[in-house]
């Protein structure tokens, strides 16, 4: 109770739809801004307090920092003030994703079609670390082009950014075809899929390693919504995405 003073000194500032269990997560975070953010998203989600602590093993902070390698300060100021805002494509990207509920031993070789079969059966875990707004279309869902069907992993709708998000789940490292394929997609949801209220579909490629420079060149001049993000199944060393973070921070003051 002592702690909890110390950290929430002023009544108005604990907010009643919060319990004392959220609370005493909560106040284990010493740093105010990740703690100003996870209170947010408490808030906000309406998370759980099982939800909540695992977004803390799992650093999501952390991973919505990384998610592009560009960002600074301003970004975790938002961060702690507004929570996670999803007003733009990028907003909705982790590095890396964090498959940990799947139970799986790494490095145990897994086909691509079996990591889906896992995910799909446990949706609802996979719902919460793909984030806000997302909602379940289907898996393995058929484009066809001059008489050759291809089929997109899995397919889900975000309420937020009001557009079809298309991801596909490669086991090794991301080739630069993996992101011409999925430009194809793209377009084809684009033109065929979408309705008129639907903005942009986005592309999300979940692979095991990627080359950040080779990605860079690969996506150059491509018009569509494309990203590609590494997947882990183990919960990530934090001390290890907490040293990237202020890293990344360092190198933009």
């Amino acid at each position: 109770m002592r702690w909890f003073y110390n950290v929430y000194p002023d009544y108005s500032m604990i907010n009643e739809s919060l319990s004392w269990s959220h609370y005493v997560e909560l106040i284990t975070i010493k740093d105010d801004a990740k703690r100003n953010f996870y209170e947010k998203e408490c808030i906000n989600s309406n998370w759980s307090v099982r939800e909540l602590q695992r977004q803390l093993d799992t650093s999501l902070f952390e991973r919505l920092l990384l998610s592009d390698g560009k960002n600074n300060k301003e970004k975790v100021l938002e961060l702690s003030k507004e929570g996670q805002v999803v007003n733009n494509p990028s907003d909705i990207i982790k590095e890396p994703y964090v498959f940990e509920f799947l139970g799986i031993k790494e490095p145990k070789p897994l086909l691509e079609k079996d990591l889906e079969y896992k995910l799909i059966r446990h949706i609802e875990d996979f719902l919460l670390e793909l984030g806000k707004g997302f909602m379940f279309v289907g898996s393995q869902q058929r484009i066809t082009l001059n008489n050759t069907d291809y089929y997109v992993d899995m397919v889900f709708y975000n309420k937020f950014l009001k557009s079809y998000v298309l991801i596909d789940l490669k086991m090794n490292k991301l080739k630069a075809e993996n992101l011409g394929q999925m430009n194809m997609y793209l377009n084809y949801y684009e033109k065929v899929v979408n309705s008129e209220d639907d903005g942009k579909p986005i592309g999300i490629i979940l692979c095991a390693e990627k080359d950040k420079v080779a990605l860079e060149y690969a996506l150059g001049g491509l018009s569509n919504n494309i990203f590609a993000s590494t997947y882990t199944y183990y919960i990530p060393n934090k001390e290890q995405l907490i040293s990237e973070v202020e890293k990344v921070l360092k190198e933009n003051e």
